[in-house]
């Protein structure tokens, strides 16, 4: 039975953006639900010379899945899981995270890939290298991905299992598609989701995640899995000022081993204290104290450390959560604060309907984490934008979140944006640590790799892709630029 197309004019424009807000237009959209499916619609984009847009959650924040014409391939009833043996559980690439967390209740194993947004699909985590606030300690999804079953463009399907195919060097070989891989110069000891995994004698199934759905279709994954920690303890330490947090940071990272260390700047705080205030959905936040500054949440899967419960006697105040049901309440504070952002541009919105926010997602080697935060702080209040800055600061990898008023204030912050991302590669640093390029940051992927490292890549899409089908517009505007 051959995949029905279905026209976009069906109810289904909300399959025409993600969370970036890009808004796409495409001629059909489907559905699979098998890997036959999945061939089937390939052949069809093929036959009437569509590019081809795959989707997963949508939760995604560049752009990366929406169509720019063409055929949408929509992953979200893909949503097989299977049963959980020797440590590891195969699923479809639709599985949300949710899902994968509700199945792995009492079981004893857990998934150590940590997203703020449990909607995403695994598909799109795999697309992406993901990761989140454990990845301070567990490192990206890259880590926790055994096998993946891939459909590649001229419909041919493989399977990459890791330690069983690997490249020679830099030669390798997927299916019947073989080359010599480009040397990227990968920022060393640097979070990074930006372009290519690439690196001498390399597992194959490395080359596919983080790929942004560039190189092939994915139809399964098998994911490993960890033995649940005993305990899960999570604090939230409050200080008077944004330099003793940096301490404290330092103080973590240095002589301890925490899951996850989260950074809350003042801003962000405030912004807090106003949604409490003013807007009913957050009325269950907790209360402030006005003389919180800046607020760092950390969290171990042990007993806490005693010397790291003294050194909290520097904080004025520290929250506890001990387990998973009160750490994830304790989560919902900082999921609020992007939720906010998001209500206020949305508010704008209305009367501007081009303004979005402007989201930072870049990383810095361990001894540049304090001139990051001085860069952002001196450029935010020379250029007077609103804004609040929080995320996986264990990582040096913080958000700048940029909330314009206008759309001279969003081209200036773009701007800004951008003097930064060009000072941060100057320091050996990424421009995107875990959200990828998509098409809103192709600029910056090329300020990162230059012209000729960036040809280099997009010769590997070549040999895989070589009339451009597969999500055209990630990670380079135009495969012949």
């Amino acid at each position: 039975m051959a995949i029905e197309l279905r026209n976009m004019t069906e109810g289904f424009a909300d399959f025409l953006h993600d969370e970036s807000r890009r808004e796409g237009h495409a001629e059909k959209i489907c559905f699979p639900t098998s890997g036959n499916d999945v061939f089937q619609a390939l052949e069809m984009a093929r036959q009437y010379n569509w590019p081809v847009t795959v989707q997963g959650g949508r939760t995604g924040i560049t752009g990366g899945c929406v169509s720019d014409g063409g055929l949408i391939v929509n992953l979200s009833r893909m949503n097989a899981i299977g049963e959980i043996a020797d440590g590891q559980m195969t699923v479809q690439p639709g599985v949300l995270l949710a899902d994968v967390r509700a199945k792995l209740q009492g079981s004893g194993l857990f998934f150590p890939s940590d997203l703020t947004e449990t909607s995403a699909s695994i598909g799109g985590m795999v697309a992406n290298n993901a990761s989140g606030a454990r990845s301070f300690k567990y490192g990206a999804v890259r880590n926790w991905i055994q096998s993946l079953e891939v459909l590649l463009p001229h419909g041919e399907a493989v399977r990459l299992e890791r330690g069983v195919q690997k490249a020679e060097g830099l030669y390798f070989r997927i299916g019947s598609i073989e080359g010599e891989l480009p040397s990227l110069g990968i920022p060393d000891g640097v979070k990074t989701a930006a372009g290519y995994f690439v690196e001498p004698d390399m597992d194959l199934v490395d080359m596919l995640v983080g790929a942004e759905g560039t190189l092939g279709v994915v139809t399964e994954v098998t994911l490993k899995l960890l033995p649940e920690p005993e305990q899960m303890n999570g604090l939230t330490a409050f200080f008077l000022s944004e330099a003793q947090a940096l301490e404290f940071v330092r103080f973590l990272r240095d002589g301890f081993d925490p899951v996850a260390i989260e950074f809350f700047d003042f801003q962000s705080l405030e912004l807090l204290r106003r949604m409490k205030k003013g807007v009913a959905a957050f009325a269950d936040l907790p209360a402030l104290n006005p003389e919180f500054h800046t607020a760092l949440y950390f969290e171990f899967d042990s007993e806490v450390p005693d010397d790291v419960v003294s050194r909290c006697d520097d904080a004025i105040d520290c929250w506890l959560s001990e387990g998973e049901a009160e750490i994830a309440m304790l989560k919902n504070f900082r999921h609020a604060i992007p939720e906010s952002v998001n209500m206020l541009i949305g508010q704008r919105r209305k009367l501007i309907p081009e303004l979005t926010k402007l989201g930072t997602d870049m990383s810095v080697p361990d001894e540049r984490l304090e001139a990051m935060m001085q860069m952002y702080h001196e450029g935010l209040a020379e250029a007077g934008l609103e804004y609040v800055i929080f995320g996986h600061i264990g990582n040096n990898h913080v958000h700048v979140n940029i909330i314009p008023r206008s759309m001279e204030e969003y081209n200036q912050g773009r701007a800004l944006y951008l003097k930064w991302a060009e000072q941060v590669v100057a320091w050996g640093g990424s421009v995107s640590a875990e959200h990828g390029i998509g098409k809103n940051k192709t600029d910056f992927l090329k300020l990162m790799l230059g012209g000729e490292k960036l040809k280099a890549m997009q010769s590997v899409k070549k040999l895989f892709d070589p009339e451009n089908r597969l999500n055209p517009g990630n990670l380079f505007p135009d495969v012949d630029a």
